[in-house]
């Protein structure tokens, strides 16, 4: 440990200094009585604290402020229920990889395992859902603790780290020493450089495919290698298919570009992989959501799998070359063997055969405003240089579809886990990371409702976060599972005779409240929400049956998509 400070400190003020060593600008929290020492060293600290309406939205800011930063997200709350209420975006955070640590206080350590007032084993309840955790009770472990957790939340597949400390250790004095380093551990290892003979086997079985794609996932947004894959991509000339949370690392305009692909993929997409002889999958895990019936997936295709995580390997889908590494390092390596075009002049001509058959087509409806009409407008306004975060529904997946992702880092949402209420706090972590953006979140009736008061959060900071609610008054995504698998028997899935009114919500907030109820609206209403330079909450008015096509019933071959009203039609 360098010792670079020796002051004697009290653990609050330890906790405090440790977090400036680690950058940390922004923290978002609750307090409470066993983090009140804490509060009391925020005070008189610079680190800028958000005070939260609910703590499970200071975890999802924490997480929306390390997607769009690539930083470590931090959260604070309390002992028993704040800490439990963070469970769900640790949860969310874990299953996305996305970097956070959450801090909890928890009640002395001689009261520890006594059921006191407040009190939760935080620790053991999130074990599985953490890449790490610590319960601190002594405080000449804290500055230790806190810069490991760090590390550990950053490096490698990135992770959620929970923090516990017992309330007398953030009231204890000890002598500060800040570890500048961590020695070497024994337990927690990261792939170091890709052997270059994994290269070597790769690029020999890249050119001998005739019917390649690359599969792109989140973990290239994480490595930052979106440079190194569109060069790639450019140079090889190979088809790429970007997963949910891999939007934006290469254009979804782009010449090559065959969007996204699984359950409500486009339909191109899904049939170049079943079709391909060579899938190059890079930083993804096969999620069921992609794959769809394993035993179909891309049968007739070898397979590469870049991935940070050895355990992702052979997990879900049979892979020919498995290589343990970083999606960066990958492609670095990759680009310095491959360096001309590959000669797959017929798939293109294939696939472009596919898009032309199958293409994802704009309704033009006068009558009543459609979804993509309105993510349209939003591609038009904000020239695909908006952060844009999304709750889980049907918005969800319309989002994904037709969003014009130019860049990685302004596409935030929930795919693990899929939570709903993560879109709307995330937008508002996105913002205190990317504050020059335009940061919108684009929500259902359903989800929004969830943590919808983070717009008292909104207002007192003067967040400027646009919320686009699409409003059927249903949870869409689940009616239309009851629309097509169970004879329109909506079980408890409509709000109500009544639809809640959103404008007069966010007007009780004090933030401004506009209502889109015909095509004719749409445009000019987006141009007004964006141009206000406060929290703006727009409902478009939409069908209460609208549905989500292309679809891939849960447990079907990707390939064998439901479209629209002749969703009993199969290809």
């Amino acid at each position: 440990m360098g010792k670079n400070a020796a002051k004697e400190m009290k653990g609050a003020d330890i906790l405090l200094e440790c977090l400036k060593k680690e950058g940390v600008d922004v923290i978002f929290g609750y307090p409470g009585g066993a983090v009140l020492e804490i509060y009391d060293s925020l005070y008189k600290s610079n680190i800028k604290h958000i005070l939260v309406r609910h703590e499970q939205g200071a975890a999802h800011m924490a997480d929306g402020y390390a997607r769009v930063t690539g930083r470590v997200g931090v959260c604070l709350a309390t002992s028993g229920p704040g800490a439990t209420n963070l469970v769900t975006g640790i949860a969310t955070a874990h299953m996305d990889s996305v970097p956070v640590v959450a801090i909890t206080g928890n009640v002395g350590t001689h009261m520890l395992g006594t059921d006191a007032f407040q009190e939760a084993d935080i620790v053991g309840i999130t074990l599985p859902i953490t890449k790490h955790n610590y319960l601190v009770k002594n405080v000449n472990d804290l500055a230790y603790t806190i810069k490991e957790a760090f590390h550990i939340a950053r490096s490698g597949r990135p992770g959620p780290v929970l923090v516990d400390i017992a309330k007398d250790v953030t009231q204890k004095f000890a002598h500060f020493y800040y570890p500048e380093h961590l020695p070497a551990s024994k337990t927690y290892h990261i792939p170091s450089q890709i052997d270059s003979a994994l290269i070597k086997a790769a690029a020999q079985m890249i050119r001998a495919a005739k019917k390649p794609v690359i599969l792109a996932g989140h973990g290239v947004v994480l490595s930052e290698a979106e440079h190194a894959l569109r060069k790639f991509v450019n140079t090889t000339g190979i088809p790429v298919v970007c997963t949910l949370l891999g939007q934006g690392v290469y254009p979804s305009e782009g010449p090559y570009s065959l969007h996204m692909s699984g359950m409500h993929g486009t339909a191109y997409a899904n049939l170049a992989i079943n079709q391909s002889d060579l899938l190059i999958a890079i930083g993804m895990r096969f999620d069921d959501r992609i794959t769809g019936k394993i035993s179909s997936f891309a049968t007739g295709a070898k397979k590469i799998h870049v991935d940070i995580d050895p355990a992702e390997h052979n997990k879900v889908v049979k892979v020919d070359l498995p290589i343990p590494g970083n999606a960066l390092d990958f492609l670095n390596q990759i680009n310095g063997v491959l360096k001309s075009k590959m000669k797959i002049g017929e798939w293109h001509t294939h696939i472009a055969a596919l898009k032309k058959k199958h293409p994802l087509g704009i309704p033009p409806h006068k009558q009543y405003v459609t979804p993509e009409q309105i993510i349209h407008e939003m591609n038009v306004q904000t020239q695909g240089r908006a952060v844009i975060s999304t709750d889980v529904g049907e918005h969800q997946m319309w989002a994904a579809q037709y969003l014009k992702q130019l860049n990685p880092k302004k596409w935030l949402s929930s795919g693990g886990l899929g939570t709903m209420g993560y879109g709307f706090p995330a937008a508002i972590g996105a913002w205190f990371g990317a504050k020059k953006e335009h940061v919108i979140c684009i929500s259902g009736d359903g989800s929004f409702q969830m943590c919808l008061q983070e717009l008292g959060t909104c207002m007192a900071y003067n967040i400027p976060v646009k919320v686009f609610i699409f409003n059927n008054n249903f949870l869409g995504m689940v009616r239309q599972w009851q629309e097509i698998f169970y004879e329109k028997r909506y079980s408890q899935v409509e709000w109500g005779k009544k639809p809640l009114d959103f404008v007069k919500l966010a007007e009780a907030y004090g933030a401004m409240g506009l209502r889109v109820t015909r095509p004719n609206e749409v445009a000019s209403v987006i141009k007004k929400a964006l141009a206000h330079k406060g929290p703006v909450v727009v409902d478009f008015v939409i069908r209460p049956e609208e549905s989500v096509y292309p679809m891939v019933p849960a447990g079907g071959a990707i390939d064998k998509m439901l479209f629209g009203d002749q969703f009993k039609d199969e290809i």
